[in-house]
C-alpha cells in the first residue's frame, strides 16, 4: 500500500519486530482494527504474515493474522485475501491450512453477487473457487487428497453455495431417448477430448459391426471444437448466467451430431461431457464413461446428469467414489450405472520368461506422483536385504518436474532413491517402450504400488504374460468395501511393503512355484479382462448382441 501509511507498516512488519511474539501478536490484533483503512489492514495482515513465517512461526500461527482480518473486512475483500494466499501456498506445492475457509468465501463474494444481480461476476468467482479446490496439488500431485478423504466435508462449501446449486441445479431433457432402431444400423458416434488408448478395440469393433453406423470424433481434431473445449471457465458459467453465447454455440455446434446419432458415446468425463450435458439432447442416447482422473477434478460438477442416460465405469471402488462426490449419479432421475473393465487385448502378452526373469520386479508406468515408485524401491530394499539378485525396472517415462512443485519435491526424493541404487544395477530405468509385451518378457513379478488406481491395465497386462502380480491395496480405497482387494483375487494384494516382500521371497523361492503362479495369474487376467469377454458387456450396452462378420 502507497501512501501516508507506508513507513509505520514497513516498520512495524520488519524482522526485528515480528520475531518478538508478543509484538507479532500485537500487530495480528491490530491488522483487525476497523479504525485502520481496510487496505491498510490488508496489508499489514501480508506482510505480517510473511515476517513471521520468515522468522520461523508456525504456519498455524502465522495464518491467524490472515483469519483475524478476514473476520473483519466485507465479503469481496474477504475472498480475495485468503484466496490469494491460498492461491500462493498451492502455487508452492503445500496444501492451504486455510482451503476450506478460502473456497467458502471466494463462494460467498459469489452468493453475494447473484443476489445483486451480478451473475457474470459470480460466475468469475464460481470459477476461481473451482480452480482452487480441484487445483492438482491437492489430488495429483502428493500421495493423499483431501477429496478421499472427507467427501463430503470437501464439498460442503460448494453444495452449500447459492451459486453452487445453481450449477448443480438439474435442467433435464424434453423427451427420453429413444430405444435402439430395428429397421437399420443403430448409428454411434463416439466423442473424446482425451487420451483414446481406451477407444481402440471399441473403435475396431463397432467400426466394423455390421449392426452399426460408426463415426468417431476427437474434438482437438475439430477446429471449431477444439476452441469450445478450452474454455471450462465459460463451462462454469453457462449455469450461472442462465444461458450464455458460448452456450448458443455448443448448440449449434453440436445439433447436427445429435441429430444424426441414436446413441452417442463420450469417453472421459471431461470438458466433452460438460459441453454435451449443456445441450438439452432430444431423444439421442447418451453414454458416458468416467475413468478415475475425471473423480479429482471439477469436471463432474460441470455436468448435468439428469441429460445422461447411462455412465459406464471401470470398475466398482470407481462407481463407488463418484457417487459420493456427485450425488446426481443416485437417486430416481440417476442415470444408469454400468461396470465394464477396460478393452484390452491380452492374448499378445502370453510370451516365454528367461529365468532370471524371476528376480526381475517391474513397474510399468512412473509418470505420476500417484504410481508411488518410492514405494516399489522400499519393497525392492527389503528384498535385498535377504538376496542381492533382486532387482527392479521402471518402464515408461519419468514424472514431469515442470509440472508443479509438488511434482519436484517428489521427483527429487526419488532421484536420491535412485542415485544409491542405479549404479549397482538394482535398479534400471527402461524409458517407453513401444513392445510392451516383448518388455514384460524380462518381468518375472509385475507390482502395482499406487496409491490409487480406477482399474490398472498395466498390472493386468503384466499378469496375463505370466509375471506373478504384486498390487499394492490403494491407500485411497483400502478402507472402502470395494477397491483393489475387491478387483484382484485375495493372494495377489499386499497392504505393506513388508507384505509385497514377504509374497515375492515366497512364489519366486524356487523356478516351479514361480511359473506356476504367473501361469495361473495369466490364465484368470485373460478369462476375466481379455476384450473377447469384456465385449459382450459393450454390445448389451449398445444393444447391438448380433456377432460382427469375419
Amino acid at each position: 500500500m502507497k501512501g501516508p501509511l507506508e513507513p509505520v507498516l514497513r516498520r512495524v512488519t520488519s524482522p526485528a519486530v515480528v520475531r518478538h511474539r508478543a509484538a507479532a501478536r500485537l500487530l495480528r490484533g491490530l491488522a483487525a482494527v476497523p479504525v485502520l483503512p481496510t487496505p491498510a489492514r490488508v496489508t499489514l495482515a501480508r506482510r505480517l504474515r510473511a515476517g513471521m513465517s520468515r522468522a520461523g512461526w508456525s504456519p498455524d500461527e502465522s495464518r491467524a493474522a490472515l483469519a483475524a482480518v478476514a473476520r473483519s473486512v466485507d465479503v469481496d475483500t474477504r475472498a480475495d485475501l485468503l484466496m490469494q494466499e491460498a492461491t500462493g501456498e498451492l502455487k508452492a506445492g503445500r496444501t492451504p491450512g486455510h482451503l476450506v475457509a478460502a473456497v467458502a468465501a471466494e463462494l460467498a463474494a459469489a452468493d453475494a453477487a447473484y443476489a445483486k444481480g451480478d451473475r457474470p461476476g459470480a460466475a468469475r468467482r464460481l470459477h476461481r473457487a473451482l480452480r482452487a479446490q480441484f487445483h492438482r496439488v491437492l489430488h495429483f500431485d502428493q500421495l493423499t487428497s483431501p477429496l478421499a478423504d472427507d467427501p463430503a466435508a470437501f464439498l460442503a462449501p460448494l453444495r452449500d453455495s447459492a451459486v453452487g446449486r445453481v450449477l448443480l441445479a438439474p435442467r433435464g431433457r424434453s423427451r427420453p431417448a429413444a430405444p435402439p432402431p430395428t429397421d437399420r444400423p443403430l448409428r454411434l458416434l463416439v466423442l473424446t477430448n482425451g487420451n483414446d488408448h481406451f477407444l481402440r478395440e471399441i473403435r475396431d469393433r463397432y467400426a466394423h459391426h455390421p449392426d452399426v453406423e460408426f463415426r468417431y470424433l476427437h474434438l482437438t481434431e475439430d477446429p471449431e471444437a477444439d476452441q469450445l473445449i478450452r474454455r471450462p471457465d465459460a463451462l462454469a458459467a453457462d449455469p450461472v448466467l442462465g444461458g450464455s453465447e458460448y452456450g448458443r454455440q455448443v448448440e449449434r455446434w453440436l445439433r447436427p451430431h445429435l441429430d444424426w446419432a441414436d446413441t452417442l458415446f463420450v469417453d472421459w468425463a471431461v470438458a466433452t461431457a460438460a459441453m454435451v450435458t449443456l445441450v438439452d439432447p432430444g431423444d439421442t442416447r447418451i453414454v458416458l464413461r468416467l475413468h478415475s482422473f475425471e473423480a479429482f477434478s471439477f469436471w463432474p460438477h460441470l455436468i448435468d446428469f439428469t441429460r445422461v442416460d447411462d455412465v459406464v465405469f471401470v470398475s466398482e471402488h470407481l462407481r463407488d467414489f463418484a457417487a459420493e462426490v456427485a450425488p446426481a449419479l443416485v437417486g430416481p432421475h440417476a442415470p444408469r450405472l454400468h461396470v465394464l473393465s477396460n478393452a484390452m487385448d491380452l492374448r499378445a502378452f502370453p510370451l516365454p520368461k528367461e529365468a532370471s526373469a524371476r528376480f526381475t520386479l517391474g513397474l510399468v508406468g512412473i509418470s505420476a506422483v500417484a504410481k508411488d515408485p518410492r514405494w516399489a524401491v522400499e519393497v525392492l530394499r527389503l528384498l535385498r536385504a535377504e538376496d542381492d539378485r533382486y532387482r527392479l525396472l521402471l518402464v515408461g517415462d519419468g514424472l514431469n518436474r515442470d509440472a508443479g512443485e509438488g511434482v519436484r519435491q517428489y521427483a527429487d526424493a526419488l532421484d536420491a532413491d535412485l542415485a544409491e541404487l542405479e549404479p549397482t544395477g538394482a535398479v534400471v530405468r527402461v524409458g517407453q517402450v513401444s513392445d510392451v509385451p516383448k518388455a514384460l518378457t524380462g518381468i518375472g513379478v509385475i507390482l502395482s504400488t499406487s496409491v490409487r488406481e480406477s482399474f490398472h491395465c498395466a498390472v493386468v497386462e503384466g499378469a496375463a504374460s505370466g509375471a506373478v502380480p504384486v498390487v499394492r491395496d490403494w491407500p485411497f480405497f483400502a478402507s472402502r468395501p470395494h477397491g483393489a482387494h475387491s478387483l484382484f483375487p485375495a493372494d495377489w494384494v499386499v497392504r505393506t511393503p513388508a507384505e509385497a516382500a514377504a509374497r515375492i521371497l515366497d512364489v519366486t523361492a524356487d523356478e516351479e512355484r514361480w511359473r506356476a503362479t504367473g501361469e495361473a495369474a495369466a490364465a484368470h487376467a485373460i478369462a476375466t479382462w481379455d476384450w473377447t469377454v469384456v465385449r459382450r458387456g459393450f454390445d448389451a450396452l449398445f444393444g447391438v448382441d448380433t456377432p460382427p462378420v469375419g
